[in-house]
């Protein structure tokens, strides 16, 4: 390993025990961990099993599903947008998808309520900072109809993810227009299916292809080989199992979940925005650093500087941060926005960390922490499922911030 003089070398040697201990006792199978400061690798660590049957271990060239920490991926290609004054944040979504014109809005809970128009519609801010009023479905009877319906859509994209893959990105949302929202736009704070939305709008605005617009913009430009919304058969091999956690230890998950296939071995009609790509730890280091380096890496400019500190100095509205405190007790001291979480009372954080950090999680555990003020990137990669931020990541974080 490399350190750099301004971290303390044997203070984060207990990233390793802490790693060892996680897959120990069989709370997670397999994970990796990098830390970057100043542009300099801090250190490499990695315990357990990619495959667990197979013992084979979890390196740094294993290829993990990102899911939700897709987001901040998606962010970026919409803010090249922004950049280059093709779409603008208090722009409606409608004028991209003209479906959005006749938004609905439902507070009834149950599957029997009724719709009526909405007062204003969807802006593109909106699909940034989860104040559409999409959801990820209904979490109990009660909840609104258009929770429900989104539900039965994520359903039907699992099933058709592993049978017919017809469904588009543009598709999703256009069905999604048709789905009455939860809240008035703006009004609201409730994480969701936003950054799908986003995905499509990208695509009708650039004329191209999710994958293609990140490809072509910030993939191919930043080196990032290993990353893309499916694996190509040549690279299967170093694509991770996803393991529940269960009372007996690590079960074998093999499900689609949001229209994610499980397998990642075929290229899908439904490019999520919000949870599609997989990427490796190097890869998403890449990423990772030009933001830290205010939007350029290796001698190339993926976003302006002032951008970056947009994405770092963003806030949400008194009145939607207070929503947001409420719904995301764990993510106390934070704000959200540009699809990423930013700190802004590191004192209330539930780990040690900076003001103007910020970077997202997954649903199977990957986590990034970009920190502008202390040059510090934090990634950790795993894939065991209703994971996001854990308890082992919280503790590795607490390790680098105690040791700068």
């Amino acid at each position: 390993m490399i350190y750099n003089k301004n971290m303390d070398k044997l203070h984060l040697e207990n990233i390793q025990s802490v790693i060892d201990g996680a897959v120990e006792n069989k709370i997670i199978a397999g994970l990796n961990v990098l830390i970057c400061k100043d542009g300099q690798e801090q250190g490499y660590w990695e315990s357990g099993f990619a495959n667990i049957a197979e013992k084979k271990h979890f390196n740094r060239n294993t290829i993990c599903r990102l899911y939700s920490q897709s987001k901040p991926v998606t962010a970026v290609a919409a803010l090249i947008l922004l950049e280059q004054g093709k779409i603008e944040l208090d722009e409606p979504v409608g004028q991209f998808i003209p479906e959005f014109w006749n938004l609905q809005v439902c507070y009834e809970g149950g599957r029997n309520g009724k719709p009526q128009k909405a007062n204003r519609p969807i802006l593109i801010q909106d699909l940034l900072n989860m104040t559409s009023g999409y959801t990820y479905g209904a979490w109990w009877d009660g909840a609104p109809l258009g929770e429900h319906l989104t539900s039965d859509l994520i359903q039907e994209l699992n099933k058709d993810v592993m049978e017919s893959r017809q469904i588009t990105t543009l598709e999703v949302a256009k069905r999604l227009a048709a789905i009455p929202v939860s809240f008035e736009p703006g009004t609201d704070y409730n994480y969701g299916l936003s950054a799908d939305i986003l995905g499509a709008v990208i695509e009708v605005v650039s004329g191209m292809k999710l994958s293609q617009f990140m490809k072509k913009y910030i993939f191919d430009p930043l080196g990032m080989k290993d990353t893309g919304f499916f694996v190509p058969a040549e690279k299967l091999d170093r694509l991770a199992n996803v393991y529940k956690q269960t009372e007996t230890g690590m079960e074998l998950f093999e499900y689609p979940n949001l229209g994610i296939q499980p397998f990642m071995n075929k290229e899908p009609s439904f490019e999520s925005g919000g949870a599609g790509l997989c990427s490796t730890i190097d890869d998403y280091l890449k990423f990772a650093q030009m933001l830290c380096n205010g939007g350029e890496y290796n001698g190339v400019r993926i976003l302006k500087k002032a951008t970056v500190d947009f994405m770092t100095n963003a806030r949400l509205r008194p009145n939607l941060q207070k929503k947001f405190e409420e719904k995301m007790e764990h993510l106390s001291g934070y704000t959200y926005c540009n699809l990423c979480r930013v700190a802004i009372d590191s004192g209330r954080c539930k780990a040690l960390t900076e003001n103007g950090e910020f970077g997202w999680d997954g649903w199977l555990g990957p986590y990034v922490s970009i920190d502008l003020k202390n040059k510090l990137i934090m990634l950790v990669l795993m894939q065991r499922t209703d994971s996001g931020t854990t308890s082992t990541t919280r503790k590795i974080k607490n390790i680098v911030y105690s040791g700068l």
